[in-house]
């Protein structure tokens, strides 16, 4: 069987970060419709948090089971289940009219979008085999990643306003529509390249309930209390499957995860990269947001607004830029000089007053954020996927969505949970209620900085970057298979 050509590959590269962008965009498009389901289902303030938390739970907790499905029953076939997966849980969100319903279709919704998540990666990496296109394709993919969450803030105000909360899941139904039929045309199937292989199933229980145990003892962190007994008890709990979840894999003649898998250095400190970016960067979307709300009193289409510039420059270096500086220079320095700027980004978001100006106290920090995005997300994918076999591409493509989905609740709550103590701690001293907020948020962006700065100085000393980003290991027979 001969390769796709060079259109068609590109076409498919479209068709799968639609249907990445529609995972995205999900994450955000609902925080923005929170008040408005909370007063139409009749949602109390604890019982609201689950419209977010039943996503968490199911997307952080089958990352690394659905890319391990990929590489054992065949990609295009994972992500054309979790795509419907994803849009039928869209209608029943869209259409329902209880909270339980809702709560149901939304931990459904997280499901199918781990599914595509790690599947896309994945088939990415095998439709981009020559270095120079494969930089540029997760260029692209990587600015969906890094964008579509602000995109989001900015969709879901507008739908929020003009129609209603409903439509924020009833415009996925269209869209994943188009995406499943396109796929199925554009997008080649095949065997999964691990198809030889048997599903670990011990492995596959134990470390999805660990880590949707660990996400929910971290997204309910600070309200039950990082030192309360359900908290240490789950996480307690947390460890101790991850810990049987090695034994297990030890002992497999066919693991879910080939311990082997972390003795390659740029697998491993890519996913360590990984935690700490995406710590960095929850603190710039989601505390920047709430600076912009509280603070200075945006609307939710403003937010969405002022984060457009950041998010043009972020597009520029994403598609472009970045994958050339990655052959130019391999994937270290652009990685680590990326986060060096979105370090410096969340330094200036730190000095951000009440009363700021967006010119001046709001724009310099979002250039510098979209910057260090758009050059740091391209080489961080390909150093996460560098040196795998085809067999675990998607396992790969699991561990580094899992890294960064962890990295970024555990991060959000360790840095709401200071804003939130130094704000009352200011407030307290009898600061007025503004200046307390304000305090609160630029505590937390100094952290956010010292994550970023972190992550920057992890991948300039750990990385080993060749001079153009290595091809996934990939024998003929087994690109054939892939592209059947």
């Amino acid at each position: 069987m001969t390769a796709l050509d060079s259109r068609t590959r590109w076409l498919a590269l479209i068709v799968l970060c639609l249907g990445d962008l529609m995972i995205v965009l999900d994450t955000t498009i609902v925080n923005v419709a929170l008040p408005s389901i909370r007063e139409d289902l009749g949602f109390s303030e604890t019982s609201l948090a689950w419209v977010v938390n039943a996503y968490l739970l199911t997307f952080g907790g089958f990352l690394l089971l659905g890319g391990r499905l990929g590489d054992l029953f065949g990609h295009r076939k994972l992500f054309i289940i979790g795509l419907a997966l994803f849009t039928s849980a869209s209608l029943a969100c869209g259409l329902a009219q209880s909270q339980d319903v809702l709560i149901a279709a939304r931990a459904v919704q997280g499901l199918g979008g781990a599914i595509v998540a790690v599947v896309a990666l994945s088939l990415i990496m095998m439709l981009f085999t020559e270095p120079a296109e494969r930089a540029t394709a997760m260029g692209v993919i990587g600015f969906v990643a890094a964008g579509g969450g602000s995109i989001g803030v900015l969709l879901g105000g507008v739908l929020t306003d003009v129609l209603d909360w409903h439509w924020i899941f009833l415009v996925n139904i269209p869209v994943g529509a188009i995406v499943l039929g396109l796929c199925l045309r554009l997008v080649p199937g095949g065997r999964g390249a691990a198809s030889d292989s048997r599903l670990d199933v011990a492995g596959a229980v134990t470390v999805t309930a660990a880590l949707m145990l660990a996400v929910y003892a971290i997204v309910n962190g600070n309200d039950r209390g990082w030192t309360s007994a359900e908290t240490l008890g789950l996480l307690a709990v947390a460890v101790a499957l991850l810990a049987t979840f090695v034994a297990i894999e030890a002992r497999s003649r066919s693991p879910l995860m080939p311990l082997g898998l972390f003795r390659l250095r740029n697998v491993a400190t890519a996913n360590v990269v990984g935690v700490l970016w995406a710590a960095a960067m929850f603190a710039w979307f989601f505390l920047s947001a709430l600076y912009l709300q509280l603070v200075l009193g945006y609307s939710p289409l403003e937010v969405g607004l002022a984060f457009l510039p950041g998010n043009v420059v972020m597009a520029i270096f994403s598609m472009g830029l970045s994958a050339k500086l990655v052959m130019r220079f391999g994937f270290k320095l652009p990685l680590a000089g990326g986060l060096a700027l979105a370090s410096a980004g969340l330094l200036l978001f730190a000095r951000a007053p009440v009363g700021g100006d967006f010119v001046v106290d709001v724009l310099p920090a979002m250039l510098l954020m979209g910057t260090g995005a758009g050059i740091a997300f391209n080489p961080m994918l390909l150093a996460a996927m560098s040196d795998v076999q085809q067999r675990d591409a998607g396992l790969a493509s699991g561990l580094v969505n899992t890294a960064f989905m962890m990295g970024g609740a555990l991060g959000l709550a360790v840095l709401a949970s200071l804003a939130a103590s130094r704000s009352a701690s200011l407030a307290d001293a009898g600061e007025a209620p503004l200046i307390a907020l304000t305090g609160g948020y630029h505590l937390a962006f100094v952290v956010g900085a010292l994550f970023a700065a972190a992550a920057a100085t992890v991948a300039a000393t750990m990385l080993r970057s060749p001079a153009s980003p290595a091809p996934v290991l990939v024998c003929e027979e087994e690109r054939e298979a892939v592209l059947a």
